[in-house]
């Protein structure tokens, strides 16, 4: 079995420990092949060897301890690719005198595991080494076949280490990850790659100086790596093959560009990378960096994510992060969606940006979202009650008997098209669920809600003023009959005389 083709992971679980059948004595790790790809030649001998990491190396780190064999503690090593997980299994498994078996979740089931911990368990029983048990890529192993490991991990009948790219909270079922140390690996900065870009070129392992790299050429190399060090060394090693195919001895920027014309994304749908950039994207419109937000459209883009789970997201935004300030940037957001549809990739990408751009730049309010979070919480917390006579269905026989509807109010009766009613339940009568921003078109609902709710509440309204204000938004009238004083419709009722 193979881990991202960088080093032979052994034969299949249950085999003779250190390799082959009948060849105890070998240990898959340790030999690397003249003709073996540069990331594995390159893999550090030892761990003071392992850079960018250095948070996770003091001494009496778990990782140093894990390692050195100080100490048969269960690890699951979190990080994105080219961050040396698979490195640290290598020097795991060249560490002390522990029997060492590895397995990818890829083509291993329980049978294997199973079989695997059984072995171990007779060993153990026997006198002999503990096991080392790596998993690669754990978070593609089904709950049942997680839950087989745990027994064997608590009383240490081997000793985990598993590898992950995906967030072990999410993929890693709970009972495994407490018996366990999460040790979580970060992206290399430019420094560290651009220092194994060197050590690579120099190193008898690696390229042993038969070639120079240029200056360019390098910082290509590191920005197209973007913290994944496997992804630099592969890129380099075309880079040399290329130039020693034209018999240079010098890697200059044109030969990089040409090893590797495209910069990888990195970007998986189904895990953390997906919810990261979604959750940057919408914190970058809710913040009104509209430069940041097209970045990271444009990342999701080019890593191929699905057009119409970003034209989703924007239909959410515009009601949840705008809302009322701007009420068309609902509408542009469901025009960019029914563009996925109608129009479809790469020219609904001018579509997106189009609506990313309003949203990000549209006045923000998140009051529709508090308004009915807050609702919601009413409702669930039992307050309510029965539906006021007045407004309960009164069109069918028998209804005005039960006195439905009695009592109701036509608004359109009245010139200013709103009357005092009790509209809301009775222990709710009063709650203000809506409370409006002041920014851009909320700022004109927030000065006529007050208004409305003192007239529908039946509630004493301020004299209206000599001079109309600013910023009114309906006709001065008097009020007919329900408790309010004159002139008291002064900004209400726009458009309903």
């Amino acid at each position: 079995m193979e881990s991202d083709a960088l080093f032979t992971l052994g034969e299949p679980a249950g085999a003779p420990p250190g390799g082959p059948a009948g060849s105890p004595g070998v240990d898959p790790f340790s030999a690397t092949r003249p003709d073996a790809p540069l990331p594995v030649r390159m893999r550090p001998a030892g761990i003071d060897e392992l850079v960018g990491q250095e948070h996770l190396l003091a001494p009496g780190a778990p990782l140093r301890q894990l390692v050195e064999g100080a100490a048969p503690m269960s690890v699951i090593l979190w990080g994105p690719p080219g961050s040396g997980k698979t490195t640290i299994a290598h020097l795991v498994a060249r560490a002390t005198d522990r029997r060492f078996v590895a397995m990818s979740a890829l083509t291993a089931g329980v049978k294997d595991v199973r079989a695997v911990i059984d072995t171990a368990r007779r060993q153990r029983r026997a006198g002999g080494p503990q096991t080392v048990l790596f998993i690669d890529e754990v978070h593609r192993f089904s709950k049942t076949q997680q839950d087989s490991l745990l027994a064997a991990v608590e009383d240490r009948t081997v000793t985990l280490l598993a590898a992950t790219t995906e967030n072990p909270y999410f993929s890693v079922i709970s009972p495994l990850l407490s018996r366990c140390v999460l040790l979580t690996l970060q992206p290399l900065d430019d420094d560290a790659v651009r220092g194994l870009l060197r050590r690579a070129v120099a190193d008898e392992r690696g390229l042993n100086g038969s070639l120079t790299l240029a200056t360019e050429a390098e910082d290509h190399l590191v920005r197209l790596a973007g913290g994944d060090v496997r992804k630099a060394l592969t890129a380099l090693e075309a880079a040399a093959a290329s130039a020693a195919a034209r018999g240079a001895d010098r890697i200059d920027l044109a030969t990089a560009e040409q090893a590797v014309d495209v910069a990888a994304v990195r970007y998986d749908r189904d895990g953390d990378a997906h919810y990261d950039v979604i959750s940057a994207f919408i914190k970058s419109m809710r913040g009104s960096d509209v430069d940041a937000a097209l970045h990271w459209l444009a990342r999701m883009l080019v890593a191929g994510e699905d057009a119409r789970f970003i034209a989703r997201r924007l239909v959410i935004f515009a009601s949840e992060d705008v809302g009322m300030a701007d009420p068309t940037a609902l509408t542009v957001a469901t025009a960019a969606a029914h563009a996925v549809e109608y129009v479809g990739l790469p020219e609904v990408q001018l579509n997106l940006a189009h609506a990313v751009i309003h949203l990000a730049t549209a006045p923000k309010s998140n009051s529709a979202t508090t308004a009915i979070g807050a609702a919601i919480a009413d409702v669930r917390a039992g307050r309510g009650g029965p539906v006021p006579r007045g407004l309960r269905d009164a069109h069918y026989s028998g209804a005005r008997g039960l006195g439905h509807g009695a009592g109701y109010r036509y608004p359109h009766d009245d010139h200013r098209g709103v009357v005092t009613q009790q509209y809301a339940p009775d222990d709710l009568v009063g709650a203000d669920y809506y409370r409006p921003s002041g920014h851009g078109a909320e700022r004109a609902v927030a000065t006529r809600l007050p208004l409305l709710r003192r007239i529908v509440r039946g509630l004493p309204t301020p004299a209206a003023r000599a001079e109309p204000a600013t910023e009114s938004v309906g006709a001065t009238a008097p009020q007919r009959g329900d408790g309010a004083n004159e002139g008291d419709g002064a900004a209400v009722g726009e458009g309903q005389q």
